[in-house]
């Protein structure tokens, strides 16, 4: 027995592969060893990771699915998440680095508040125990 996905967001899936099959790629030249990469490249990427996961569920996503993607419960879990991170990483990384995360984050930050029908106490929104109240 089949069942068919129950939303829009079920039957659109994102992929970012080319169209090419999985082993005409040669990865092995792309591969890095982790021992190589710097601690604020790790850090920033990871932060970036975390932007784009919150942005997509605050429902500012391309496309026409963006509304159905939305899902501020996890928006919430990933912007607290990424503010953890960017205070706690800011003293090490430098303000070159940490000054475009925190803009960034700033932003969702404003993004989340927009998108949600029930506004949270100042203080009390994603990632405002890190970072302060967001205005």
């Amino acid at each position: 027995m089949t069942t068919s996905p129950s939303s829009p967001a079920e039957q659109h899936r994102h992929s970012f592969a080319d169209d090419q099959p999985a082993d005409a790629t040669d990865v092995s030249a792309e591969v890095r060893d982790i021992a190589e990469v710097a601690a604020v490249e790790v850090i920033t990427t990871t932060a970036v990771h975390l932007m784009s996961a919150a942005a997509v569920k605050c429902g500012l996503a391309a496309g026409a699915d963006a509304e159905n993607l939305k899902d501020l419960d996890e928006a919430r879990k990933l912007i607290t998440a990424l503010a953890g991170l960017v205070t706690a990483a800011a003293p090490e990384i430098g303000s070159q680095h940490a000054g475009p995360l925190r803009d960034g984050l700033r932003s969702l930050q404003l993004a989340f508040r927009e998108a949600s029908t029930i506004q949270d106490a100042p203080g009390k929104g994603p990632g405002e125990k890190y970072t302060g109240p967001v205005n």
